[in-house]
């Protein structure tokens, strides 16, 4: 058994847990890290990493299948999922054990069980794993215990008909057929990584529309790429029911209880807060009726000496959210001045393809949020670099406030859809936080031939002046 007392004890080592961590160390704190499965959270091992490989695959497999069309002869294209499976798991590991090497560097002090929070709001208790019996005191405690994949009712998980991400992402065989149920970030990402790889896709989706959150522009570009992929659509349907045989599953759906059968159904419904393991319930820290911990603008909890970051909140579930919360309760911990996280301005990424980018305002929030706005819309159509590599689906879109001349002022949002949009949010994201203007902007200069060049153009649209 251990009893040792340390500055800060984390209790989780996904993104928020582990950033805190090493944020923490290398500002001279004595930290203790308790995880109970594996370093990386759902980020590196089930999540984040694991999924953007598998997209990277089907990507590969798109490039190899239009070949052609560049004088690359290639023939005979096939898929072996289990090397597909080997790499994955192979990128995963060497990040997961990179994780580890920087916390062991770093002196950070590693517990390995599931950890309890006292009624004392100090002490750790921990049970299971190699650390079983151990128990530590931290003069700041970080509750960073993650999320977990939401299921529903009369839905039972296995690992072949009904999954979530957490099976798909290791599942022996890809099925021939697939029903995604959710059509959020994580669903329309398993849709299309599927559909690239053969196979036949629907997405059941209970919102008006895919990617909810997301600009409408956006969000049709995606559209029309599905649909012409294959990949079936259906909006503004509930799920209600399915019945699983040897044959497959079969669900009902929408209020004329309409049918569809699938071998797999993948449930993208979302992710809830694992908190119920952490023996809240025994403390003052609070726990709203949805599971997540209740928190203010820096991450401190009900509790003077707790704090709470990640998916365990009710913040946006992105790992570099988590990396800025847990940075942000480290500097709280220090006394040091702080500067809480801009939820509405937080960069979001999805990697279907078409990739989707965001940062800011949608021209529909903006509007009511009371902004007069103008909006400028520019497509990779007609962008050289886009036509090099063969892929002219898309759109950049900046919104601004409006100015009397009808000019834009501030940019109150930037929204992408397209090639290695994921890769060019940076500077939409900077402009956006940075509250500039879009004069301010559009005097940059955008390196030819790239993709930025249409955020530059976009931009310098809005001044009432344009090139192309």
């Amino acid at each position: 058994m251990t009893s040792q007392n340390f500055d800060v004890v984390v209790i989780g080592g996904g993104p928020g847990g582990y950033a805190s961590a090493l944020y923490g160390a290398s500002a001279g704190l004595n930290v203790a890290l308790v995880e109970k499965h594996k370093l990386g959270g759902t980020c590196l091992n089930v999540g984040c990493i694991p999924a953007k490989e598998l997209l990277e695959t089907a990507a590969v497999s798109r490039t190899v299948k239009h070949a052609g069309v560049f004088g690359v002869q290639a023939e005979h294209l096939g898929l072996d999922w289990s090397k597909t499976l080997e790499r994955k798991q192979g990128i995963v590991n060497q990040l997961v054990g990179g994780v580890t090497g920087l916390l062991k560097g770093r002196k950070v002090t590693l517990f390995d069980g599931t950890a309890t929070l006292g009624a004392d709001h100090r002490t750790v208790s921990i049970t299971g794993g190699k650390s079983d019996g151990d128990q530590i005191t931290g003069d700041a405690i970080i509750l960073a215990a993650g999320s977990v994949p939401r299921t529903m009712p009369g839905f039972p998980i296995d690992s072949r008909q009904i999954v979530t991400s957490d099976e798909l992402l290791s599942i022996e065989e890809l099925p021939e057929s697939a029903v995604v149920i959710g059509g959020g970030a994580i669903g329309c990402e398993f849709a299309s990584m599927m559909s690239d790889l053969g196979t036949k896709v629907s997405i059941l989706e209970y919102a008006p529309k895919i990617l909810p959150g997301c600009d409408i522009d956006a969000v049709k570009v995606v559209e029309k790429s599905f649909k012409k992929r294959g990949i079936d659509i259906r909006t503004s349907v509930a799920v209600k029911s399915q019945e699983t045989t040897s044959e497959g599953v079969t669900l009902t759906f929408g209020d004329n209880d309409e049918k569809i059968t699938a071998d797999t159904v993948v449930l993208s419904i979302g992710r809830r807060p694992a908190s119920e393991t952490l023996g809240l319930e025994n403390t003052q820290v609070k726990v709203d009726e949805r599971g997540f911990i209740e928190v203010d603008q820096n991450c401190r909890t009900t509790v003077e000496n707790v704090w709470a970051v990640g998916d365990i909140i009710n913040t946006a579930q992105l790992a570099h959210v988590g990396f800025a919360e847990g940075m942000l309760a480290i500097t709280d911990i220090l006394g040091e001045q702080t500067t809480p996280v801009d939820y509405g301005k937080v960069p979001w990424c999805i990697y279907c393809y078409p990739e989707v980018a965001f940062a800011g305002h949608s021209e529909e929030s903006a509007k009511e949020a009371g902004y007069d706005v103008v909006v400028s819309k520019h497509r990779f159509t007609g962008n050289g670099r886009a036509m090099i590599v063969g892929e002219t689906d898309g759109l950049v879109k900046v919104i601004a406030e409006k100015k009397a001349d009808g000019t834009g002022g501030t940019i109150l949002g930037v929204h992408m859809a397209g090639p290695w949009v994921t890769e060019q949010i940076g500077q939409g994201y900077m402009a956006v936080n940075w509250e500039a203007t879009v004069e301010e902007v559009a005097q940059f200069i955008q390196p030819h031939p790239t993709m930025s060049e249409l955020y530059g153009e976009t931009m310098l649209a809005l001044t009432g002046r344009s090139l192309h």
